[in-house]
């Protein structure tokens, strides 16, 4: 990613009543992706996890383990490029807030942000539903 100075961005946050170390574990466990998220498939090989979503096929890194709840995604493209996906998950109280960053690319147009932000909308709410009923 080069450093074209700040970004739009859009912060999205879900209230997830299961405790922060239960949704780190789910959310870092990459074998769960396509149960909560807009990827298809996620598939771990020698060189690290691979990514299919309706664009085609992406590889996938995760921020090492931590105690802080730093789970942030690097997504690297067919092309090359890199797209940054900053995601938290903090105590509240008992619970959990799920925390994630979406940033505007350089030459998106209006509806492609909007549909990035509109999936980051849907993602955390599958997450929420599937770990607070147990199905996780």
């Amino acid at each position: 990613m080069t450093d074209s100075g700040p970004r739009p961005a859009t912060t999205l946050t879900v209230t997830i009543d299961v405790p922060p170390g239960e949704v780190y574990a789910f959310v870092a466990d990459l074998s769960n992706l396509p149960r909560w998220s807009f990827f298809e498939a996620a598939d771990e090989d020698a060189s690290g996890w691979k990514v299919t979503t309706s664009g085609g096929e992406s590889r996938l890194r995760l921020s090492p383990p931590n105690e802080f709840g730093v789970l942030d995604h690097h997504v690297i493209t067919p092309a090359g490029s890199e797209i940054y996906i900053p995601m938290r998950v903090v105590a509240n109280g008992t619970g959990s807030e799920v925390i994630f960053t979406v940033y505007r690319m350089p030459g998106m147009s209006d509806d492609a942000y909007a549909a990035d932000v509109a999936q980051v909308e849907v993602d955390p709410a599958e997450l929420k539903r599937i770990l607070e009923t147990g199905d996780g």
